[in-house]
């Protein structure tokens, strides 16, 4: 185990990431690293007035600085270089390619009126009584919503009814789930609720801010207003395409799979986790349903508990190194609240009967861990860059490698919560695949999910297919990718034979940061069955 941990200090403290730290770089790489520092500047939105810029002289100028970039990578033959170098130009080229498919495709500036509704919905959230140190930025971002809004009625000129919808309906309607808002019994009625919530507030104790409120709250009153009135207008497609979609796994997620391969996949899963969670049942058909946590306190003691089963797995079955100086402690995901009339989403019905599943899936050794183990590479490269992908598929690969390792063997109702998250994760592929083709509407994927997934409900699942609407491919990484990392884990197993070891996979994995698996892939074993096709443009 010492050497273990000595192994991944040389990767995460000396950063020694697989290969890079090289005498000589390959000629033109230090090109590449210069074209990724401009690309990283070129994320980031300029501001005019105190808020984002979308207006289309900009988005036009910014597009052309990505055309630059984009000839000044393709002069650059890295034939010569090694397997990590060539790595690096990938990811530098999908990252670029994934800017470029903004500006051509999916433009959510001119078709999305969710991005404008993302800038300011957070606003009302804002804890009163404000610190002194806290009056002025405050003051700014609430003058800074009626300009919001202003920009996005000008900027909409190309936008989708069904997004326009979609913000309609997050603008009056508490969305059920409620991520990151304070806590309200009962909660307000959409952002406009909120802005409603937050004027009270400030007139309790701040009166002087009352005028920039209203003028917000009246603000955010009359985009939804205006979007109501321009639906019929609207007529771009919220859907990109299944031509667009698989052009998009292959350039800029990396991946080895087309959407029709994906759909295989998913309903295999699907399949899968059904048949197992039936079989659990059937075996368990005789012992008493697991009951939800009554209290905060019952349910805090209930993640504790969790974490250190975690753990003790981890450190008796050498599963991975938890370097000592990482946190005691991982938060979990899905905190404890008592939402009107006892109502629960999915996640916490299943959290709060067992939190093991989703606190393996999001704390530890998932994406809270890995994101710890991420802050520490500082290659300039890798150190800036996050596969959805690579976070989701490690993610979901660990629930079922500790159920499979036995951590459930002495929970056997635990293990259906198990093939629940399966299923809930396998559904989102053909629901994904089927709204970017336009065979399903958004509410149509939301009453698939729900006829699936036990304990799915439609606030839940319309939280996450919104997601994967306005985000394409990102609902099908989950399941794409744990067979991507299983895959890799075999081939690693055939190289290795008696010498694998799968802790030490797993250390070593987690060391190539937050890069596509098929990237990993090909560094760990040299296979370059799947990267050839990357390079064929």
């Amino acid at each position: 185990m010492q050497e273990r941990i000595q192994l991944l200090n040389g990767v995460f403290l000396v950063l020694a990431l697989a290969g890079l730290c090289t005498p000589t770089l390959g000629a033109g790489y230090e090109d590449l690293q210069a074209i990724w520092r401009e690309a990283l500047d070129l994320r980031t939105i300029p501001q005019v007035g105190g808020i984002p810029d979308y207006r289309p002289q900009i988005v036009s100028a910014r597009k052309a600085v990505l055309d630059g970039l984009q000839r000044r990578l393709e002069a650059i033959d890295p034939s010569s270089w090694s397997i990590p170098q060539r790595v690096d130009y990938l990811m530098v080229r999908a990252r670029l390619d994934e800017m470029d498919f903004e500006y051509r495709i999916t433009r959510p500036w001119a078709r999305d009126p969710g991005l404008y509704h993302d800038l300011i919905r957070r606003v009302p959230y804002q804890q009163t009584p404000l610190a002194p140190e806290e009056f002025e930025a405050f003051r700014k971002r609430l003058q800074a919503v009626p300009r919001i809004l202003v920009q996005a009625r000008a900027n909409l000129t190309e936008a989708s009814a069904e997004l326009a919808r979609l913000v309609i309906d997050r603008m009056e309607r508490s969305d059920g789930v409620g991520q990151g808002e304070p806590l309200r019994d009962p909660p307000p009625d959409g952002t406009l609720g909120w802005y409603e919530d937050l004027l009270g507030r400030l007139k309790q104790h701040h009166p002087e801010l009352a005028a920039d409120a209203q003028q917000a709250a009246s603000s955010a009153e009359a985009f939804s207003v205006w979007l109501r009135s321009n639906l019929s207008r609207m007529s771009a497609p919220a859907a990109i395409g299944l031509d667009h979609y698989d052009w998009y796994l292959k350039n800029v997620r990396l991946m080895p799979y087309t959407a029709a391969d994906l759909e295989v996949l998913g309903i295999r899963e699907i399949d899968r986790a059904q048949a197992f969670l039936q079989i659990e049942r059937n075996k368990n058909r005789l012992l008493p349903e697991l009951p939800a946590a009554s209290s905060k306190q019952e349910y805090d003691g209930a993640v504790r508990k969790a974490e250190g089963q975690i753990r003790e797995m981890i450190r008796q079955q050498r599963l991975l190194t938890i370097p000592p100086e990482s946190p005691s402690q991982f938060e979990t995901d899905a905190f404890w609240i008592v939402r009107p009339g006892g109502k629960r989403h999915f996640w916490e019905e299943l959290q709060y009967r067992n939190p093991l599943n989703n606190h393996i899936h999001a704390s530890i050794p998932g994406h809270r861990f890995d994101s710890w183990l991420q802050r520490r590479i500082m290659h300039p490269i890798r150190g800036f860059f996050r596969d959805g992908g690579r976070a989701e598929g490690w993610a979901f690969y660990i629930e079922e490698m500790f159920l499979q390792a036995g951590l459930l063997d002495d929970l056997p109702r635990v293990k259906e919560l198990f093939y629940i998250a399966q299923l809930a994760r396998a559904v989102r592929i053909p629901a994904e695949i089927k709204m970017q083709s336009g065979q399903m509407s958004l509410e149509e994927a939301v009453q698939f999910m729900v006829e699936r997934v036990p304990f799915m409900e439609p606030d839940l699942a319309r939280y996450d297919l919104e997601i994967y609407l306005r985000r394409p491919t990102y609902g099908q990484n989950y399941v794409s990718s744990k067979i991507q990392m299983e895959h890799l884990l075999a081939d690693r197993a055939r190289q290795q034979g008696d010498q694998f070891k799968l802790g030490v996979f797993h250390d070593k994995f987690l060391s190539y940061g937050m890069i596509p698996i098929s990237l990993i892939r090909w560094e760990m074993t040299g296979l370059e069955d799947e990267v050839k096709a990357f390079w064929e443009r």
